[in-house]
């Protein structure tokens, strides 16, 4: 019987170039490596800055839970804290019945600046409005568009205004008055509804009537306004200038009143003392005091006449005396 060789073979020997495979290794980095990853990617989320023109949001799971000021801060990463920034330290604008582009071109939109007046006229009135965030949680959580409902507001506003205002106060003198009523009438709807905008300025920003013969005709109005101004103006000036004068002669009538008041005062005080001392002496020999008054009295009614008293003497003779010699030669 033959011999057999016989020869030891693995069962599953390893492959040329190539070591065991060690999974458990290879797990383990893997695992440390997202864990870094991980970290830093916490790291670099967990603070944000906001500058100085800015606030900030902060939302917990979608919850309002801080706002903060510009600078550094710190969040928790991974969507359990998210910021969001708002610009409350900016003034915007809204343009209605224009656009200003960036080059400087002004487009016109006649659908926004075509309004009535209170009287039935046709004008084209262009507004500025200039406004900026003041609450910036309710401007980022009560509407979906607080810009659009400012301008939608503003616009209405404006048309109600215009619409109760006369064309010559569109156009000329009412400008101020439209402005202040358009203002208060928004500031009461935001502040009812508060869509975290507040208003700062609303202008006129231009008016004009629809046709060229009616802007030369509210220019010639306007010019005739104007020097109606400058005639008061030198109206007024000649009435400052007069009044000086007359409270002077005023003044000076004043005095001579009172001085001759006073003269008739003393003229009548002065006949009154003259009346008391007649009477005085009346008391005291009434036939004499008449007899005097009489002769007075008829030296006054017949002036540069002379008078002559007939006396009784003795043995019943009749006696002519001259009134002068009697009475001193007045």
């Amino acid at each position: 019987m033959a011999s057999e060789n016989y020869r030891w073979v693995p069962e599953n020997p390893p492959k040329k170039g190539k070591t065991a495979f060690d999974g458990k290794k290879l797990g383990k980095t893997i695992l440390l490596s997202a864990l870094a990853l991980f970290l830093l990617i916490g790291i670099f989320t967990c603070f944000y800055t906001v500058d100085d023109k800015q606030q900030a949001v902060l939302t917990t799971f979608g919850k309002v839970t801080d706002i903060t000021n510009p600078g550094l801060h710190f969040k928790l990463p991974y969507g359990i804290q998210k910021v969001s920034r708002v610009d409350v330290n900016v003034y915007q604008k809204i343009e209605l019945g224009y656009r200003t582009q960036e080059n400087g071109i002004t487009l016109s939109y006649p659908e926004e600046s075509t309004m009535i007046t209170g009287d039935y006229n046709i004008v084209k009135v262009d507004f500025f409005v200039e406004y900026k965030i003041s609450d910036p949680v309710a401007y980022l959580y009560s509407s979906t568009a607080p810009e659009l409902i400012l301008r939608n507001l503003v616009q209405s506003q404006v048309r109600n205004v215009v619409g109760s205002a006369q064309v010559d106060n569109v156009l000329t003198v009412g400008k101020e008055e439209i402005q202040m009523r358009v203002k208060e009438l928004v500031m009461e709807i935001l502040a009812e509804y508060d869509i975290g905008l507040t208003l700062v300025e609303v202008r006129i920003q231009d008016s004009d009537p629809p046709t060229q013969e009616v802007i030369e005709a509210f220019k010639a109005v306007e010019t005739a306004k104007q020097q109606a101004e400058a005639v008061i103006n030198k109206a007024l000036a000649y009435q400052n200038a007069q009044i000086p004068n007359a409270q002077a002669q005023a003044h000076k009538l004043t005095e001579e009143a009172e001085y001759l008041y006073q003269a008739r005062v003393n003229e009548a005080l002065e006949k009154v003392a003259l009346f008391n001392a007649m009477y005085n002496e009346y008391i005291l020999n009434e036939d004499i005091t008449m007899a005097r008054m009489y002769y007075e009295a008829i030296s006054e009614i017949l002036p540069g006449v002379k008078l002559y008293i007939t006396t009784t003497g003795e043995g019943d003779v009749q006696m002519l005396l001259p009134l002068e010699s009697l009475m001193g030669g007045n």
